[in-house]
């Protein structure tokens, strides 16, 4: 067994899968983020009434431990607590996602500041959309590959209107894939999804550097936007693959994680042209050739990823 270890600073999300299997019995799996071969010191705590668990069965991937296991609970579970142990003094948080027998799914999302979920009888919508638009905001302000496409978009394009026409542009693709994908229409490997998702950064990054000013990508952003955006969409489906959707409320599911999901990118816009105009001045001091330095951090970041990708198909 792997030794553990608490890091504090570990951002990615704890992930718990509750499913009903018989009228008392429950198969359980958790996926801990790892750093190396070290696991954050997370554990599920249980009613009492359940028994001890069983079929215990540890895995170890390229960034996560991920534990299976089943237990007996001759009590119904709707009503009761579970708790996620070990979230306390991490920036971490634990999504849950609980499927009983009759078809109902509750998610929800546990925090160090409150890792413990009430097992409902019957989810409210309210607390679906709560849960997935907390999910869609996360996942892009974590999605650092999501956000250095459109920091790349930012700095291949001028001006308050064609930023906000590339922007819509890249919303309105990726929502229709998103959508396709998490409603099964259209199922694409994420492997090479995340491989061209990190190839669409480079090629932002090196538009960015160029000094004509005809390119396609400088002349009409929003289509360079819009087409990547596409590929991003089926980027985010994958998160919310791991989740899965609600059956009695697919709909609201849906649409509040992808407006968490653009409720994360426009912070993320404001908060970098508010940087840049504080920021001004000093900016327009510095020699022509330092303000490419963002341009060749993006790009070089991104092949690293492309190449890391690629590899990691064999």
């Amino acid at each position: 067994m792997a030794n553990h270890h608490l890091f504090a600073h570990e951002v990615r999300p704890v992930y718990l899968e509750v499913k009903q299997t018989q009228t008392n019995e429950y198969h359980f799996k958790l996926k801990v983020p790892a750093l190396g071969y070290y696991r954050l010191n997370i554990s599920v705590v249980l009613p009492q009434m359940c028994d001890t668990a069983r079929h215990f069965i540890r895995e170890k991937t390229d960034n996560a431990f991920i534990d299976t296991w089943s237990v007996n609970c001759p009590q119904d579970l709707k009503g009761k607590q579970i708790v996620i142990r070990g979230l306390e003094g991490t920036l971490t948080d634990a999504l849950v996602r609980i499927e009983m027998l009759d078809g109902n799914v509750q998610a929800a999302l546990l925090t160090s500041g409150n890792p413990v979920l009430t097992i409902q009888k019957e989810p409210s919508v309210m607390d679906v959309v709560k849960s997935y638009f907390t999910l869609g905001v996360e996942h892009i302000l974590l999605g650092i590959d999501h956000l250095l496409f459109v920091l790349g978009l930012l700095l291949i394009t001028a001006g308050k209107w064609r930023i906000l026409k590339t922007i819509t542009a890249f919303t309105l693709a990726h929502s229709i894939t998103l959508a396709m994908a998490a409603l099964g229409v259209v199922n694409i490997p994420s492997a090479p999804v995340e491989a061209v998702i990190s190839l669409s950064i480079v090629f932002v990054a090196y538009e960015a550097l160029q000094t004509k000013r005809n390119d396609i990508a400088v002349q009409r952003p929003w289509l360079v936007a819009f087409i990547f955006g596409l590929l991003h969409g089926f980027g985010f489906a994958g998160a919310l693959s791991a989740t899965g959707l609600p059956q009695n409320s697919i709909a609201p599911a849906l649409f509040f994680f992808n407006v968490g999901v653009e409720a994360g990118q426009l912070i993320f816009i404001v908060t970098v042209l508010l940087l840049m105009l504080v920021f001004k001045r000093i900016l327009q001091r510095l020699p022509q050739t330092m303000h490419k330095i963002p341009a060749y951090v993006i790009g070089s970041l991104a092949m690293f990823w492309t190449i890391q990708r690629i590899v990691s198909f064999w």
